[in-house]
């Protein structure tokens, strides 16, 4: 079977944390066949992040959501993958476009899941276990290719050399000793009831500036937010990189981390990637799901015995019982604890 695929295609247009945990199954599909070239179908931001990775020929941006939105940028995504003429489409996402821009682009063999809205477009369905962590789901799809595995593997970035420039262009007042001692933070989130709260973020970083420099980490739209924070820990020992950063960037600056504290988003997913130890905060959401940090020191906090959680599996805008208190619950002296007993690592 190893010989007969020669063009893979793997469509993962779901968010960046996504991408990221599709990443361990493409580097299996990279070592099982070796001769074969892989291109990926991607959201334009994780487009960024995949930059370097030798795993893949080429690394295609769907704009599904503005530039490639409706019924003529999917057409237009067909016709530039039916040119590719891969012979293997495996697709993580489950979405019902995702599997038709597969069986539209006359992809012979499409692996997807049993829950995928269009299943009926794929030629070979794999059960989505609900119990397992979305890196071990996704390398179930390459059980009908013959590879069975029961471990996780890191999912890995390339950050590259005018990457670490940038960093250290904007850190130019850290030398390599103050480096050594950085913490991250990431306290912004696309989904509020996924957020810890902004003071208590500015708690817990106040305390760990007086021995580490804190890094902010985050995109443009939460800058703000981190800039609020900033002030809150005084202008020392603390680095704004919101909205400064790429993704790549943002993996370079988190590699040089000692520890990355976050809600459930997508650093946690980029700080797996490049090693650095995770405390993630978890609010509407559980590790349950399957989307926990799994590197071998990390650590997720988070409210249990609450009946109304999880409440959703995105999370939302608003608490549904308005009292947000599976967020509310986690105080600063608890997230410090854990802290301080990862930092032993």
């Amino acid at each position: 079977m190893i010989s007969e695929f020669k063009k893979i295609l793997v469509i993962q247009t779901a968010f960046i944390g996504d991408v990221i945990l599709t990443l361990p199954m493409v580097q299996v599909l990279g070592r099982s066949f070796p001769g074969a070239s892989i291109d990926i179908v991607v959201i334009p931001r994780a487009s960024d992040l995949l930059a370097n990775n030798p795993l893949f020929t080429s690394v295609l941006s769907y704009d599904k959501r503005k530039s490639e939105k409706g019924l003529g940028g999917f057409f237009r995504q067909v016709k530039k993958l039916q040119l590719g003429k891969y012979d293997l489409a495996v697709v993580p996402h489950r979405s019902l476009r995702s599997a038709l821009l597969a069986r539209l682009s006359n992809i012979p063999k499409r692996i997807g899941f049993d829950r995928s809205a269009g299943k009926v477009f794929f030629t070979d369905l794999v059960r989505y276990d609900s119990g397992k962590h979305e890196v071990e789901r996704n390398y179930s799809l390459l059980v009908p290719l013959g590879i069975n595995l029961q471990h996780k593997e890191l999912p890995k970035l390339y950050p590259s050399v005018q990457d670490a420039a940038e960093v250290d262009r904007l850190s130019s007042a850290q030398g390599p000793e103050e480096e050594k001692l950085w913490i991250a933070v990431a306290p912004g989130t696309v989904w509020k009831t996924k957020q810890w709260l902004p003071e208590r973020f500015a708690e817990v970083a106040k305390k760990l500036s007086a021995d580490h420099t804190v890094i902010l980490i985050g995109g443009k739209e939460d800058e703000a937010l981190c800039e609020e924070i900033r002030r809150s820990v005084g202008m020392t020992n603390c680095i704004n990189f919101a909205g400064k950063l790429s993704l790549l960037q943002s993996a370079e600056a988190i590699k040089r981390c000692r520890l990355l504290i976050s809600n459930d988003s997508a650093p946690m997913h980029i700080a797996v990637a490049v090693g650095t130890p995770v405390v993630a905060i978890f609010g509407s959401t559980v590790p349950e799901f399957g989307f926990a940090p799994f590197g071998a020191h990390d650590v997720v906090v988070e409210t249990k015995g609450l009946d109304c959680r999880p409440c959703a599996i995105h999370g939302g805008i608003k608490c549904p019982i308005k009292t947000f208190v599976c967020m509310r619950a986690i105080e600063s002296q608890e997230i410090l604890r854990v802290i301080e007993k990862r930092m032993k690592y």
